[in-house]
């Protein structure tokens, strides 16, 4: 195989230098604005659960219970209505019962 002659450089030669395309200037821009600092947003309050001794009535005695809503009628007992002034709705099935005005 015949090798190609290397190229030597001479040490004197400096490579030739290529100008920068010209390029066109920008308008100056105003300087840019802080952004704002983010407000804290307020801890988030749990509602407080409700227990069963709001579903029902103690009498004086404390011998007897009322029920205070009524059950679904399609759900059975176990599923109180929710009271929403003029009507009652069950939550579960969806059924709703309107007052008697």
């Amino acid at each position: 195989m015949t090798e190609k002659p290397k190229e030597k450089r001479k040490p004197t030669e400096k490579p030739t230098e290529e100008k920068p395309p010209v390029v066109a200037e920008k308008p100056a821009e105003a300087p840019a604005e802080k952004p704002k600092e983010k407000e804290k947003k307020p801890a988030k309050v749990r509602k407080k659960e409700k227990k069963a001794y709001t579903r029902y009535k103690i009498d004086d005695k404390g011998l007897t219970l009322t029920r205070l809503r009524p059950y679904c009628e399609r759900c059975g007992p176990g599923y109180f209505m929710a009271d929403h002034g003029d009507r009652y709705s069950c939550g579960h099935c969806g059924f709703t019962r309107y007052k008697r005005a």
